[in-house]
């Protein structure tokens, strides 16, 4: 369902899929200069609501603000977006008791940043994403955190795995073999998202 998120200042553009006695939702947070549309992010939407699971798939920055490359990592004001949306969508669907965020490259440390201010957020996976970006908050991070990275993604998984050890949640790194950094090799976007759905179902249910 085509949504606009009235986030006060600014709306930005959604979509939103509960499937019927949803009691969990997975509010995805894309990665730079990607969107609602993005085709990865979509493939494991589809699959996570095919385990049960609601999800978000929203813009960060308008369309304006998206032509300003800094924006694009400006993590503070990406986690202030994600976490006005998660208020929202609170507001919006008040059956959903808990939430997780997927985030993908600098998405990933706007959702860490945004989950220490949500109770509800529960559960995150990053997917190729920059934790390190987020270094200020990590040692506050409550919800259980999975960071899954390729195994070609050098100075990436690098990034990953010093960022690894300040997270005080539950938590666990998988790297996937062969994969660069978007996932492209074949079976490789297939097993982010099996991880991801199994993380998922074990925090949110």
């Amino acid at each position: 369902m085509q949504i606009r998120l009235n986030l006060g200042r600014v709306q930005l553009d959604g979509i939103l899929e509960l499937p019927p006695r949803a009691r969990s939702a997975v509010v995805f947070a894309h990665g730079s200069g990607s969107g609602r549309l993005s085709p990865r992010n979509a493939y494991v939407a589809r699959v996570l609501r095919e385990a049960g699971l609601g999800t978000l798939l929203f813009d960060l920055l308008t369309s304006e603000e998206d032509r300003d490359y800094h924006n694009r990592f400006d993590i503070n004001l990406l986690a202030e977006r994600l976490a006005a949306a998660t208020g929202w969508l609170l507001g919006q669907a008040g059956n959903l008791v808990s939430l997780g965020y997927f985030g993908a490259s600098t998405g990933a440390a706007a959702a860490l940043r945004a989950s220490v201010e949500h109770p509800e957020v529960r559960a995150i996976v990053s997917r190729g994403g920059r934790p390190d970006l987020a270094a200020n908050c990590l040692g506050s991070i409550r919800a259980p955190t999975l960071l899954v990275v390729g195994g070609r993604d050098e100075e990436v998984l690098m990034l990953n795995r010093q960022a690894f050890v300040r997270i005080p949640a539950e938590k666990d790194l998988i790297i996937i073999p062969g994969a660069t950094h978007l996932f492209e090799e074949p079976g490789a976007l297939e097993e982010v998202t099996r991880a991801a759905t199994t993380w998922f179902r074990r925090f949110l249910e």
